[in-house]
């Protein structure tokens, strides 16, 4: 017989290396390595560890919210877009006489914020508008009297507000309008063409940008917020000239009050200024200039006069005088001498206010810098070109840009400053305006006229620009529109608290 096998005894028998059984693998300790700390100074080293992980995490999606808000929630405007989810088939796309029968609407979002939905017509459009509440104070006067109360407002053009706009025979989309800013001239619009949506980024008339494809369908901005809207075009659009930095203009702002403090100080007079040791001169000659006895106590200067009189005031403070008046008439323009405005410049100073300004930009930078600039090397002309075409009373067209020793036409000069102030916080701008002198045979193109510009935003993001001229003020608009049919040519300069004028 076979003999039994012995029993195998585990405990004193190796297995092979495949299938003895493996140490489970440890995590290591927060605290491996430190050898010969207690119990309890371990967990509290852990505990640290642990919130230090959780404070990283958290500060890291913090940065990213504030980031995403800053980029695009810093215009801080109520949100539509979750009530349009609900009013497309109803409101968007019906037919006119069915958005006729609807009534006004008051819904609110989940923010709580009320919006009004109603339509308006025109004679060849319709709109659908989704504008958000506002409170507006009114005067009411009754047997007891005066008093005021807020009232409900819902602007059609106001922050928030969302407008799909629709031809009346056909019923097809023809645009809507996202407004964001302070100022109801600034706002981007979508356009359909074709299958796609088109964008346009349009600033008081000016086309920043025009028609520019975003991939999407028309139908998908019935219900994209602004937010979506900003993220889908922050690299299509120029974003950038409509940010606001609200708290940079202490400088811009000191200096225009202090200008219309001094204005009834001041009164016009032809060919006026007050040379480097403010003494009453000539500009033409440089020679002494007397003072009328009832202006005795004035300060008389001419256009010319009066913007140096403000550079004056910015270089008095830190060169201990004013500027000079020879180099600032030096020539900056070469005309050629056979073509019609050059043998003009030879009989008449074409070229005057355009001279005075840039050289008087470029003596205020060099004073500024502690170094000699000459107009040539200062960079002081505002060539820019940000807008592509211009919206008018006889449509969309071209805008015509800086043309070189001309400058801009009077048409853009708005919406110039409104970018001008966006870009370049705490800068002024000196003004040569070219105009036709129809004294002479024939007429002449000639820089005669000089003035200053303030653009600045205010404390609520509300675009502002004063204008300085011949010692008055007047509005962006006015001036403007006084020189519709000129150009303007602008130099700039920068702003400062250290403003003191003669």
């Amino acid at each position: 017989m076979r003999k039994a096998a012995p029993a195998l005894s585990i405990r004193n028998r190796s297995l092979p290396a495949v299938c003895r059984p493996q140490p489970a693998q440890q995590r290591p300790s927060e605290t491996a390595g430190f050898s010969g700390i207690s119990e309890t100074e371990q967990r509290r080293i852990t505990m640290v560890t642990t919130y230090k992980r959780i404070l990283g995490a958290s500060v890291f999606f913090m940065t990213a919210c504030i980031s995403v808000y800053a980029e695009y929630g810093s215009y801080r405007i109520p949100d539509s877009s979750e009530i349009r989810s609900g009013l497309v088939e109803t409101w968007f796309e019906a037919p006119l006489n069915d958005v006729r029968a609807n009534r006004q609407e008051l819904r609110r979002n989940s923010a709580g914020e009320q919006f009004q939905i109603r339509l308006e017509e025109s004679e060849t459009t319709f709109s659908v508008f989704v504008s958000p509440q506002a409170e507006l104070p009114v005067d009411v006067y009754s047997d007891k009297g005066k008093s005021t109360e807020m009232q409900s407002v819902y602007p059609g053009d106001a922050p928030g507000s969302w407008v799909l706009v629709r031809d009346k025979r056909s019923g097809n989309p023809l645009r809507i309008k996202y407004y964001f800013a302070k100022d109801s001239d600034v706002y981007v619009q979508f356009v359909p063409l074709k299958n796609n949506a088109y964008a346009d980024f349009i600033i008081f008339g000016g086309y920043a940008s025009r028609q520019v494809p975003t991939g999407l369908p028309f139908a998908r901005f019935y219900t994209a917020s602004f937010a979506d809207v900003a993220s889908w075009t922050k690299n299509t659009l120029p974003w950038k000239y409509a940010s606001q930095h609200t708290d940079m203009y202490h400088s811009t702002l000191q200096m225009i009050n202090v200008i219309r403090e001094k204005l009834p100080d001041l009164v016009y007079a032809d060919d006026a200024m007050y040379d480097e040791n403010d003494e009453p001169v000539y500009i033409s000659t440089g020679g002494r200039r007397g003072i009328p006895e009832e202006d005795a106590d004035k300060i008389s200067l001419s256009s010319a006069g009066f913007v140096k009189w403000i550079a004056d005031g910015l270089v008095n403070p830190l060169s201990g005088s004013s500027l000079k008046r020879a180099p600032l008439l030096v020539r900056t323009v070469d005309n050629d001498p056979l073509g019609y405005q050059g043998i003009m410049s030879e009989k008449y100073s074409t070229s005057f206010a355009l001279d005075w300004t840039r050289n008087i930009a470029a003596a205020v930078l060099s004073v500024n810098a502690g170094r000699n600039y000459l107009y040539p090397q200062s960079g002081v002309d505002m060539t820019e070109e940000p807008f592509s075409a211009e919206l008018t009373a006889d449509g969309i067209k071209n805008s015509v840009g800086y043309i070189k020793d001309n400058g801009y036409s009077a048409v853009v000069l708005k919406p110039l400053m409104y970018v001008f102030a966006s870009e370049y916080p705490g800068e002024c701008y000196l003004a040569a305006v070219r105009e036709t002198d129809r004294k002479a045979s024939p007429e002449v193109k000639v820089f005669n006229q000089c003035a200053i510009l303030f653009p600045y935003f205010d404390t609520e993001g509300k675009f502002n620009c004063v204008v300085f001229r011949n010692g008055a003020e007047s509005a962006i608009d006015d001036f403007c529109r006084n020189n519709s049919s000129n150009f303007i040519h602008l130099t700039r300069m920068k702003t400062s608290d250290k403003f003191f004028p003669l």
